[in-house]
């Protein structure tokens, strides 16, 4: 089943918010499996609505509206919804008394603008708001339909998850869809499609794969649609275990599993192992992602920002003559940076990062987006090259992900 999405507000336009609804509602609907092939955001104009209502019943049974449900004038959307379906509005005595009782819990007294609220279409089927004014409407011509939500996120998503979304589940034969999400680590995206060139087409047509990709990571999406539940989880099962094949000898994990910051924790935490970490070009990124996950003082023993190459000489113990033979960018430094924390630190795991970041490229001859990375254990000392391109952030959380799964994997190695 396909479907649109319209939001509804000058602000939008403006740019004065961003639209996260439209993109929160498709999600939820792909969930059931009604595709949104269309989004559109309209002012809050009545021709520029009826224009759009116009357009869209004609390709689509079904669609769904944010925004324009307030209190004050430039709220035009319930009329002009009325007007569409050749409906007129009539106050609902239920919904004005909800909103006196709603405003007499704030020790408040609702205006006439507040009581308008209670005035909806006759013929529609209204969705009572439980935490807003701002009622949502059902109208059904046949052979389209469009449900009306307010356009405050909470509001919009309380109704859809209490009203919309069971509703369109016994009004329509909808197929049933699971989805299972893969993160994988030191691919990018047309590698790896040339990778899953040959799985990708050997699926049927009921089963797709997508590729959701971000400096950090690539993020692999597994969908498959089947008209019975059973026969879709057989089919899962199938293509799941094929693509897990497919990836072996990659860094990766199911979505539910969490990040590679997590697996490495419970790693480290389940290994009984500690780290320590020394930072250049990242500024404090591989810091912060590892102590975003509670219980990350079990392995972490804290590290060091050494930005300034001063500060690699007096915090991690890098020689000056070995910064002017190699300059900062080297992978001689971040050896030493490496092994100077987790010497300083007394770990059994020292990591470290140096690199420019970009787009300058101070006083080395090496290119932005050139980075050293490098981990020390007492059974050695290793760094790896990359250009990881730019813009900065690209280089920085790049440099952050690829730090990481080096260090799970060597851990995986030595134990």
């Amino acid at each position: 089943m396909k479907a649109a999405v319209i939001t509804i507000g000058d602000e939008i336009l403006l740019g004065q918010i961003t639209d996260t609804n439209s993109q929160w509602i498709a999600a939820r609907l792909s969930d059931i499996g009604i595709s949104v092939e269309r989004m559109v955001s309209v002012a809050d104009k009545k021709e520029e609505i009826i224009s759009v209502l116009e357009n869209l019943s004609q390709r689509y049974p079904l669609a769904i509206v944010t925004g324009g449900l307030g209190p004050t004038g430039d709220d035009i959307t319930k009329k002009t919804l009325a007007e569409f379906f050749g409906d007129t509005l009539v106050l609902y005595p239920g919904v004005e008394k909800r909103i006196e009782s709603m405003f007499a819990a704030m020790n408040m007294q609702p205006v006439a603008a507040d009581r308008q609220q209670a005035m909806l279409p006759s013929r529609a089927e209204i969705l009572p708001n439980e935490i807003g004014t701002a009622s949502g409407m059902w109208f059904d011509s046949g052979e389209f339909q469009l449900i009306s939500l307010p356009g405050v996120p909470s509001e919009m998503k309380e109704l859809m998850d209490k009203r919309v979304i069971p509703e369109l589940t016994t009004r329509f034969e909808l197929p049933h869809i699971i989805r299972r999400t893969w993160v994988t680590y030191g691919l990018r995206e047309s590698l790896m499609s040339e990778r899953l060139a040959d799985f990708e087409r050997s699926l049927p047509g009921n089963v797709s794969l997508a590729y959701l990709p971000n400096y950090r990571r690539l993020r692999l999406r597994l969908s498959v649609r089947h008209t019975g539940k059973a026969a879709a989880h057989e089919s899962m099962k199938h293509f799941a275990a094929a693509l897990e094949k497919e990836l072996e000898g990659l860094t990766f994990n199911r979505e539910e599993e969490g990040a590679i910051e997590e697996k490495l924790g419970a790693l480290m935490t389940d290994r009984g192992l500690t780290l320590s970490v020394a930072e250049s070009f990242t500024g404090g990124h591989v810091l912060s992602l590892l102590t975003k996950i509670p219980g990350a003082s079990r392995y972490l023993k804290g590290g060091v920002v050494a930005y300034h190459k001063e500060i690699k000489t007096s915090e991690l113990s890098v020689s000056r003559q070995l910064i002017d033979v190699h300059s900062v960018v080297s992978a001689e430094v971040a050896e030493a940076m490496a092994e100077g924390i987790r010497k300083k630190f007394n770990t059994d795991y020292g990591i470290a990062t140096t690199g420019n970041a970009g787009p300058t490229t101070d006083d080395t001859t090496w290119k932005a987006g050139d980075v050293f990375l490098a981990i020390s254990s007492k059974s050695g000392t290793y760094s790896k090259y990359f250009n990881l391109g730019q813009p900065r952030a690209k280089v920085i959380e790049r440099g952050t992900s690829k730090l990481l799964e080096m260090l799970y994997r060597e851990i995986l190695k030595n134990t």
